[in-house]
């Protein structure tokens, strides 16, 4: 490394987020840069360290010490280089990634200031492309022809990764446009569009077809290819069936995000099929990442207040957790961008019936502070009420709950099924890395 003492000397600095009164009325990305010599010294407290903990936890098993010593030195074509060597598309984990390298930084166990990978990752990745180190690629081809079905993270990290052996690669998409979540699930406060269009403009110039409003029925998938990746994802959302289901005002989680995200791009909706919560009092169902990007919209789009309900206990503080100690990943509270915003958070609290006037819209919900018991048969603890139902009054709500895992048919051997399709809704990064070795795994089954 450059400088293996630049640790002891220089504390970890995040470029932090645009002011709140600022960024609440727009949807540009809240996060602020560094500049190119803040970014290299964020670089050089990296400190190479010789059981590399920063790799085993990355699903990608990315290389944050070399491409940050490369940074902390000024080359940054190289830095880029061997982070797209394991990272097909880092602009997309650097600016969206929990950072599972992060927490399990020796620099985290021993002070609690990991070296900023994610961030290094992001600046690495906007430099290549304004300084054309990003460069297009035309493989020759081998004669066989893979079709991938779905054009979210894992889908498109398999037909990069295809079409560079030099398989002839279709991508058949049921929307108008690639990106799966990363398009119409994450918030473009969070994931400028832009930067998938530059991405997909790039992968089609290097020779991948893309298909757009093209649904597939993977149970009768199109002739013609010598293999196929079915990269479909979770479609299903987790619902909550009480009564009061049907009233005008509860929405799952996505009917927000991806309507918000196609408004964005241009398209138009009738007024009485938009989800809009200007002027509303709004209650999140669902304490993850997906409930944070309901609040952050909420409130780009004038809400009068949000109130954010997990049935789940209260994680702890931080920065450690016992019961789940480092390298691996703390489950302890997480405040976002769009926390900050303003929300009223609570945890423990089960919903019990949606409330609604006699012209069928949404009003409130009655729900039950709850408590969990150990379960004496074992399994899952068991769910206990506290004190009296209550009412939290609402126009809107928003599940944000999580996704069903789907089942898959049977396949013949050369259909191959990667991503949240195959493991059920987990991180983009895992599902770029199950992109991958499904790319290597279907390389090697038409090598044979």
């Amino acid at each position: 490394m450059g400088n293996p003492k630049a640790f002891l000397t220089i504390h970890r600095k995040e470029a932090g987020y645009r002011p709140i009164h600022d960024r609440i009325h727009d949807f540009g990305e809240v996060e602020q840069t560094l500049n190119s010599n803040d970014r290299r010294l964020q670089a050089s407290r990296c400190m190479d360290c010789g059981v590399p903990f920063c790799h085993w936890a990355c699903p990608l098993g990315n290389k944050a010490p070399e491409w940050n010593d490369a940074l902390y030195k000024g080359d940054w074509e190289l830095a880029y280089r061997l982070l797209n060597s394991t990272n097909d598309f880092p602009e997309f984990t650097g600016r969206i990634c929990p950072a599972l390298c992060e927490k399990a930084c020796v620099l985290n166990l021993v002070e609690h200031e990991p070296t900023t990978n994610r961030e290094d990752e992001c600046a690495i990745t906007e430099h290549a492309f304004q300084e054309d180190y990003v460069r297009v690629e035309h493989p020759e081809r081998n004669g066989k022809h893979v079709c991938v079905v779905g054009a979210g993270p894992a889908g498109l990290v398999a037909a990069n990764r295809l079409n560079h052996m030099g398989y002839e690669v279709v991508v058949m998409e049921k929307n108008e446009s690639a990106g799966g979540l990363l398009r119409f699930g994450i918030p473009n406060f969070k994931l400028n569009k832009a930067v998938i269009d530059r991405r997909i403009a790039l992968l089609e110039e290097e020779g991948i077809k893309f298909k757009y409003n093209t649904p597939v029925d993977v149970e009768h998938l199109p002739e013609g290819f010598d293999a196929y990746v079915v990269s479909t994802g979770t479609p299903t959302a987790r619902d909550l069936k009480i009564p009061g289901r049907e009233l005008k005002g509860v929405y799952f989680a996505l009917e927000l995000l991806s309507q918000q995200n196609r408004v964005l791009a241009g398209m138009e909706f009738k007024k009485d099929e938009l989800v809009n919560a200007k002027g509303k009092d709004v209650l999140v169902i669902g304490g993850g990442d997906t409930g944070s990007d309901c609040i952050g919209t909420a409130h780009r789009q004038g809400c009068k207040s949000v109130t954010q309900i997990e049935i789940m206990p209260r994680p702890v503080e931080g920065p450690d957790d016992p019961k789940n100690p480092w390298p691996n990943w703390p489950r302890t509270l997480k405040t976002t961008s769009s926390h900050e915003e303003g929300c009223t958070r609570r945890w423990n609290i089960n919903s019990l019936e949606f409330l609604g006037d006699k012209n069928g819209k949404l009003t409130g919900v009655r729900v039950q502070e709850i408590t969990w018991k150990p379960n004496p048969e074992g399994g899952r603890p068991l769910m206990e009420p506290v004190g009296k139902p209550e009412i939290i009054k609402c126009e809107m709500v928003l599940l944000a709950m999580g996704f069903l895992r789907p089942e898959q048919p049977k396949f013949a051997d050369n259909v191959f099924v990667a991503g949240d399709a195959a493991n059920g809704a987990s991180l983009v990064v895992r599902a770029m890395a199950s992109g991958k070795k499904i790319a290597a795994d279907i390389d090697k089954f038409l090598s044979k």
